[in-house]
């Protein structure tokens, strides 16, 4: 008798924050080629920018096999190895079906969930390798299990019946399972269920003018009095929720110098970005008291969302005491020919010179290869946790300080902070480069969980945003680019807009204001600033966007007023106050439009925890599926400014979670800039 079940091409997994070891470069995948481009610091900017940009050009790397195009495979332990399998049972009318077994840990109790086509129904599950798998079928969700009929190897089940039997198999294609470093605890947060909104404090909402005070720069470079009152208020008001967000990410809290500063744009600017911290023990005067902020934490934990602070480890104001009473504590500003050691000016962004550079004469950088130094460091990053009750860090700058800062800080969380809540704490990191080995390097169990994941960024914006390349090399580019990072274990934060590059919109225009996904937009970012686009079109690109982040793997970022497209050239332009009123058409729908992202993307597990798969590709298309957690979901992209038909759907009824619309597949009529996000009715 014939086994129902048979070999198929390997689901991709992308799993809870792994220790397996980062992959070798020889095991990486080559990037599309993008346009280069070169980004120095800019003090006034806040953190962000650290050194250049790579475009995307990264160091020479083994890239899909030069015959088929496959990426490279994996390498992991045998133990970690899956093959992914195809379970079949015949529809006879039944309302579900799921396969129930040792396949997963949570196999037993959660299994998979088939789909039906009208004749068979199916489900592909990951299985370990050269391991066998005992399960069962599930019957219209009842206390119904049976053997797999079409199976013939059975073994007792110790309750009177049999349970089916997978022998031990191994397969040419498999996926590496990552180790899972997480606080393992009934009820702690999944991060990788995380969509995080970067709350910008000084320029989101002002909730106590009491607060309010100017150091007399230019108003786009002073402080506009946002709070933490304020945003207190956005989270009371049901915003966030509405939103679909999870996870608040929250500029330095510690308090900052009231002196200006010269950026190297001319324009003198002020501390409003949270980036040139004074007293590291005090809160910012101009966002509130800690009770405010903790009050901040308290109403977000109500309202279900968790709380990142940015952390800045890097350097502090030159008129900051810890510089004044132990400057032994420092990397002196001199790069030993008789010059300062400023990145990029006296001394490299990059190397050992990137990790004793001064980013500016007046932000001293920590020596962090002085003991005292770092455990001063890493006490105080300790206390603001104890503080506050935050969840995370995003961490400003990763490859300008030590390693061994990273190490300490994630032992000390590991031993002080999980155990007492219970839940593990998430750091990520920042490290504005298209090299993705040096991004890769400070992730891990010991080190971060993830880092914002700028080449993906960089490539959406070139192949959807600018309409530059094809889709199939986006769709190479997630091939290789999904499981890269701790070999697929890490939790990266995706996005398409952040405070260091200009606002979003402004590449998804018609004629996008500029020609380089990389461009810093200072250019506009005193005089010819751009205005809010006309029409529908950019705003619909910028959707489509949003909705690839939402539905791939990674915990997708949203960049304050991105959700209405904001316009804002580059600093301090990309940071406007945030407009609550007066929307364009094009607005009202993209914040639509997000609020059902969010909605869809909690609705469906697989969107979070599953695995990825490649569909199919062409010049203005791309089709994937994300399948786990029981369910599968398959999108449909389209950056045409017409419809366009996408294959390689099943061949089935299919319902589109953004419309409503029930399709039939395997090939999808997909309107004009924008997607289906499809699910079995």
């Amino acid at each position: 008798m014939a086994r129902s079940l048979r070999i198929v091409l390997p689901v991709l997994s992308t799993l809870l924050v792994g220790c397996t070891d980062p992959p070798l470069e020889s095991e990486t995948t080559a990037t599309a080629t993008m346009p280069p481009s070169t980004m120095p610091y800019d003090p006034s900017m806040g953190g962000g920018v650290t050194g250049y940009a790579t475009g995307g050009q990264e160091e020479p790397t083994t890239g899909p096999d030069p015959t088929t195009g496959e990426p490279p495979p994996p390498m992991c332990d045998d133990a970690l190895k899956r093959c992914a399998y195809e379970f079949t049972y015949p529809d006879m009318g039944e309302t579900s079906v799921e396969v129930m077994g040792s396949f997963a840990p949570d196999g037993w109790t959660k299994g998979a969930a088939m789909t039906s086509d009208g004749n068979t129904w199916r489900v592909t599950v990951p299985v370990p390798w050269d391991t066998a798998v005992q399960y069962k079928l599930r019957i219209d969700g009842s206390m119904t299990w049976i053997p797999d009929p079409n199976n013939p190897d059975q073994v007792d089940d110790g309750f009177g019946g049999f349970n089916s039997v997978l022998q031990p198999m191994t397969c040419e294609e498999f996926t590496c399972e990552a180790a899972s470093c997480a606080v393992e605890q009934d009820g702690a947060f999944d991060w990788r269920d995380a969509i995080i909104y970067f709350v910008f404090v000084d320029r989101f909402n002002n909730g106590d003018p009491g607060n309010d005070a100017l150091t007399g720069v230019e108003t786009a470079a002073d402080w506009q009095g946002g709070d933490w009152a304020g945003v207190t208020a956005k989270i009371e008001d049901g915003y966030f929720n509405e939103l679909g967000v999870n996870t608040l990410w929250l500029t330095v809290p510690m308090n900052n110098t009231s002196d200006d500063g010269l950026g190297t744009d001319g324009h003198m600017y002020s501390a409003y970005h949270g980036y040139w911290p004074t007293d590291l023990t005090q809160t910012e005067e101009h966002f509130g008291t800690l009770a405010e902020l903790q009050a901040l934490v308290t109403a977000a934990h109500a309202a279900d969302i968790k709380v990142i602070l940015d952390y800045a480890m890097n350097h502090v104001h030159v008129s900051a005491p810890v510089y004044v009473d132990n400057p032994d504590w420092f990397n002196p500003n001199d790069n030993g020919n008789g010059g300062d050691c400023v990145c990029g000016a006296g001394c490299s962004w990059d190397g050992a010179d990137g990790e004793r550079c001064w980013f500016t004469d007046y932000l001293p950088d920590f020596d962090f290869s002085n003991q005292a130094a770092r455990d001063y460091s890493v006490n105080n990053a300790i206390q603001w946790i104890k503080d506050t009750g935050a969840d995370g860090f995003r961490l400003d700058a990763v490859k300008h300080i030590k390693m061994e800062w990273l190490t300490d800080l994630r032992a000390r969380v590991k031993a002080d902070i999980e155990p007492m809540s219970g839940q593990h704490f998430y750091m990520v990191g920042e490290t504005f480069t298209g090299d993705k080995p040096t991004i890769n390097k400070y992730v891990g169990c010991d080190k971060l969980d993830g880092q914002f994941d700028f080449p993906l960024r960089m490539q959406m914006a070139y192949n959807v945003l600018m309409r530059q390349g094809t889709m199939t090399e986006l769709a190479d580019f997630f091939d290789g680019n999904n499981n890269y990072y701790n070999g697929g274990a890490a939790v990266m934060s995706t996005f398409i807009g952040n405070h260091d590059i200009p606002r979003a919109i402004h590449l998804a225009e018609d004629t996008p204001v500029w020609n380089n996904q990389w461009a810093d937009g200072k250019d506009k970012a005193w005089n010819g600033k751009p205005g809010l686009p006309g029409g529908a079109a950019a705003f619909e690109r910028l959707g489509l966007s949003f909705t690839m982040l939402y539905t791939t793997p990674g915990a997708p970022l949203v960049y304050y007023g991105d959700e209405v497209g904001m316009p804002g050239a580059g600093d301090p332009d990309n940071r406007r106050f945030m407009q609550w009123t007066n929307y364009s058409g094009g607005q009202t729908w993209l914040l639509g439009h997000i609020q059902d992202l969010g909605a869809i993307r909690a609705a469906h597990p697989a969107l979070r925890r599953g695995a990825y798969t490649r569909l199919g590709a062409d010049a203005d298309t791309m089709a994937y599926s994300m399948a786990g957690e029981g369910e599968t979901v398959w999108v449909a992209l389209n950056r045409s400014d017409a419809g366009k038909s996408v294959g390689g759907l099943p061949a089935m009824a299919l319902k589109d979670e953004l419309s409503g619309e029930t399709v039939d597949g395997p090939t999808v009529m997909v309107p004009a800039r924008s997607a289906r996000v499809l699910v079995a009715p």
